[in-house]
């Protein structure tokens, strides 16, 4: 069984308001440096990360985090409007060039991305074939998947998107025909469906139509949805769980910068990622303590220890070392 509902409840994604000035004292039992700090990007982590900054709101660190997406989080990190930032999809060469401070790019969680869909009664495994053609335009009906006669209304990412890169990169991993069309972006021409802003507005929508079907971020799958399984690289059909997230996370090698990724793995759940805080490398001033504490604790076990409840994956032990190594470089 996937995750309860309870346990996947999403916390607080109308984010934490910032509250304290910058200060160098204790608050609510906490030590070390004190006051605010902002940031913005994906929705893929959100809740979590909403979870931790109320944790870290009683340590004196009040973080203002928006669900906007990855690509407006880039946006506001490459502009510098934020203390930092979040994504699903590490920033490119040609735009960390943009960014003059340098750029960290830190892996602070990691979960799998669900095929979730609004049909009660219809118990969906997918082959790859079928996974393409839903989003293809191809299959329009769930009577074509084994399922009572039922249209499928496809919803898809109106806005940039880490979760959109990472599953179209499956798409293009497992299809030749989604890899000579649409291909793979943040943002791409979807050949059906209807758009919805978010994984928070995509798992509303596809609550609200009988006969849903789309993808989010795991922790999402909440009220009507269930998630299909999905075959992964060896033909097995698997479903998301922990056990199989964290399987799959498994055969990702990160490498030096911290970014790999494996789009389609040979064990366990199909679509698994991890997902990175953007950090200024320089000029961060005074709040260069305040972003360590900050992601060190979010890198602690006692934070990591609370992914698979709020449906993600704790980290990998070695991939906490290199991020903390990475947050270590965080400047003044």
């Amino acid at each position: 069984m996937r995750r309860t509902t309870t346990a996947r409840v999403l916390i607080g994604l109308a984010g934490v308001a910032a509250g304290l000035s910058l200060a160098s004292c204790s608050v609510g039992g906490g030590s070390g440096p004190a006051g605010n700090l902002a940031g913005a990007g994906a929705s893929f982590p959100a809740a979590i990360y909403q979870r931790w900054f109320q944790e870290l709101a009683g340590q004196g660190v009040r973080a203002n985090y928006q669900s906007v997406g990855s690509g407006a989080g880039v946006r506001q990190f490459t502009a510098g409007t934020v203390d930092f930032a979040a994504s699903d999809a590490p920033m490119k060469e040609d735009e960390i060039a943009k960014v003059s401070r340098g750029v960290l790019q830190i892996p602070m969680t990691a979960g799998a991305i669900a095929v979730a869909y609004n049909n009660a009664g219809c118990d969906l495994k997918l082959s790859q074939q079928q996974l393409a053609d839903i989003f293809l335009g191809k299959i329009t009906n769930y009577s074509q998947l084994g399922c009572a006669d039922k249209k499928i209304t496809v919803v898809h990412r109106s806005d940039g998107s880490g979760t959109t890169y990472n599953f179209t990169k499956h798409l293009a991993a497992i299809s030749d025909a989604w890899k000579n069309g649409p291909g793979t972006s943040k943002t791409v021409a979807w050949p059906t469906g209807v758009g919805a802003k978010g994984n928070e507005g995509v798992a509303a929508q596809l609550n609200q139509v009988e006969g849903g079907l789309g993808y989010v971020e795991s922790a999402y799958v909440k009220g009507k949805l269930q998630a299909a399984a999905l075959t992964n690289g060896s033909g097995q059909v698997v479903k998301p769980t922990s056990a199989s997230e964290s399987e799959a996370l498994a055969s990702i090698d990160l490498g030096p910068d911290l970014i790999g990724g494996n789009p389609n793995p040979m064990k366990g759940y199909p679509i698994v990622t991890f997902t990175w805080i953007l950090a200024y490398q320089n000029g961060n001033g005074a709040k260069a303590d305040l972003l360590k504490k900050a992601f060190n604790f979010m890198l602690s076990e006692q934070a990591q220890a609370q992914a698979p409840a709020l449906g993600y994956v704790t980290m990998p032990a070695p991939v906490i070392e290199k991020a903390k190594a990475a947050v270590a470089k965080i400047g003044s």
